[in-house]
């Protein structure tokens, strides 16, 4: 635990959205004096194969899961942070682990769109399911790309 008591959750895909989605969490997380928990979720791809998967599949992706999240943060957050973080790799569907996450939060921060096949969209369908069914406060973070320029832009639905 820290200090404050106080834990924000953030979402992480790998996505420019989900990138700017942690740099905004992480900076909350220091004025605020939360923790951080930074998450991935991953599902195992059932267009494989149609054979059963095999155990050491699912270890493989697990590892490469918590791998690229470990990269990631390191990456967006650099070696010192200044903040305590918990890194989680969930098996399952993101929003269903984020919202699951987000039980006793402070915060949930997501990304307004992922790698989900509709980029276009304003809202993903994980950001959208979070503001819609969170037990906390949910911040959506606008990619700087989709406004362009400068710091990114974010809402906050309490």
């Amino acid at each position: 635990m820290n200090e404050s008591g106080e834990r924000i959750v953030v979402g992480v895909d790998g996505s420019p959205s989900s990138h700017q989605a942690l740099r905004w969490a992480a900076r909350q997380a220091r004025l605020t004096g939360a923790s951080l928990q930074v998450i991935t979720c991953w599902e195992f791809p059932t267009s494989l194969s149609w054979l059963p998967p095999n155990p050491s599949d699912f270890d493989a992706l697990r590892r490469d899961a918590k791998r690229t999240l470990e990269q990631t943060v390191a990456d967006v957050l650099g070696d010192d942070p200044g903040i305590l973080i918990d890194l989680t790799v969930v098996e399952g569907q993101a929003a269903r682990g984020l919202l699951e996450a987000a039980r006793g939060a402070s915060l949930l921060v997501v990304g307004s769109r992922g790698h989900g096949e509709f980029t276009g969209l304003l809202l993903g369908s994980v950001s959208e399911r979070c503001v819609t069914h969170a037990p906390c406060p949910v911040t959506v973070v606008r990619d700087v790309g989709d406004h362009g320029g400068g710091d990114p832009s974010y809402k906050t639905i309490l």
